[in-house]
């Protein structure tokens, strides 16, 4: 009996040890104004309870770990990670369905594998939450979903389901397909079937014919997208493409954020008088294709025009499928963009865009307690990230030292 009531003592001792632990940072960034010098940042039952100076008194009882730099979380503003899966064979790459070009139906969350390599992956490189879902290359590609980097199924990982309609306007589309062939097909394609929609919108909405037609998961999506409860996530490169989302945004009355936008230096005022938000393009993506034009100088530009920017990892056909975002806003830092403009392009830059600010993206009592340790400057090659913090729990832990 007093060996069972000693196993019980030790198993609730270590799980308040997890849950409440105090950071001591030389710099923390918290995203929600100055740089906080030598400070000190308390966790209670996976959310952030106080935080301020080093005069802050931390309990005898609480867990201390210490870091040269402390930063939220970081979060993917868009990638496949979950459905694309790194070894790249066909058994692990769920991110494209090939059947059809427009299949709004599809939910991320049916496909979504927490125990993927690649979502441990990120965590390691402190990415703690992820905008995922089916990827780029089909007209309509499917739902996105919000996850964090953590649980062993996806109802564990899982933040929001249902929040953007994946969509594509680009040349690649005709490569996976028969139909489209052309931009014009592309965009005349969309517009049929949000037509097609838009009667179906009304037909379920007359009391008199509500049973007529019978219900279609794939019109019931692209209602909820006329209707403005969900928005379009429309990955385009080209200059014209992406005067053509805006076209079509504008004819039917959508949400859209515009996505990878390789060429947006050459529309940023039609981009910024359109009030969309822009996730782009990983910094050093290859340039090629549609994405010939890439420039590292982007982000900066499109700052410095009063264009919020969002830097995802994206999706790529190639081992090992994803890119570290805390490389590529390095990139972006290296050529242009402002240092802290950096750190909120993967942390509340994107949780703004996402609308789950009010949980992640800074650091401010009553969030959640999602947080990176490095021992030097985020954006330098030789960085460690020492420790990831993610709902109040050590997910990785290497030290600073």
């Amino acid at each position: 009996m007093n060996r069972i009531i000693f196993s019980l003592l030790i198993l609730f001792t270590t799980s308040v040890s997890v849950a409440q632990i105090a950071i001591k940072g030389e710099k923390i960034y918290t995203m929600e104004g100055e740089v906080i010098e030598n400070g000190v940042i308390l966790i209670r039952d996976g959310k952030i309870d106080r935080i301020g100076s080093s005069s802050i008194r931390i309990p005898n009882d609480f867990r201390v770990l210490e870091a040269a730099v402390v930063t939220p979380g970081l979060i993917d503003a868009h990638t496949a990670v979950g459905l694309s899966g790194y070894m790249n064979q066909p058994h692990d790459q769920d991110q494209l369905e090939t059947s059809s070009p427009i299949q709004p139906e599809l939910r991320a969350i049916d496909a979504y594998n927490a125990r993927e390599e690649l979502v441990a992956f990120l965590r390691e490189w402190g990415v703690t939450t992820i905008h995922t879902g089916h990827g780029p290359g089909a007209l309509i590609s499917g739902q996105t979903m919000i996850a964090k980097t953590i649980g062993d199924n996806v109802e564990e990982a899982l933040v929001r389901d249902g929040v953007m309609l994946a969509m594509t306007i680009d040349p690649s589309v005709s490569g996976n397909f028969d139909s489209p062939g052309t931009s014009a097909k592309e965009i005349a394609m969309i517009r049929s079937k949000l037509v097609e929609a838009q009667a179906y919108r009304e037909k379920m909405e007359d009391d008199e014919n509500k049973n007529d037609p019978p219900r279609n998961l794939q019109m019931d999506a692209l209602v909820r997208l006329l209707n403005g409860e969900m928005r379009g996530l429309v990955t385009v490169n080209r200059q014209q493409d992406i005067l053509s989302a805006l076209r079509v945004a504008d004819e039917f009355g959508l949400e859209i954020v515009l996505d990878e936008v390789t060429e947006s230096y050459l529309v940023t005022d039609e981009i910024k008088a359109s009030g969309f938000s822009v996730i782009l393009h990983p910094t050093r993506i290859r340039a090629s294709g549609s994405r010939e034009n890439v420039s590292m100088e982007t982000a900066a530009t499109l700052y410095n025009e009063g264009i919020p920017v969002s830097i995802k990892s994206g999706y790529e056909p190639y081992v090992p499928k994803s890119r570290v975002i805390l490389f590529e806003a390095a990139e972006a830092v290296a050529n242009g963009l402002p240092f802290e403009e950096g750190l909120k392009s993967i942390t509340i830059n994107p949780a703004q865009l996402l609308g789950i600010d009010d949980e992640v993206g800074s650091l401010k009592k009553g969030k959640d307690a999602d947080l990176v340790l490095y021992n030097g400057d985020p954006f330098e090659y030789v960085t460690r990230v020492c420790y990831v913090i993610i709902n109040g729990e050590v997910v990785k832990e290497n030290g600073c030292e």
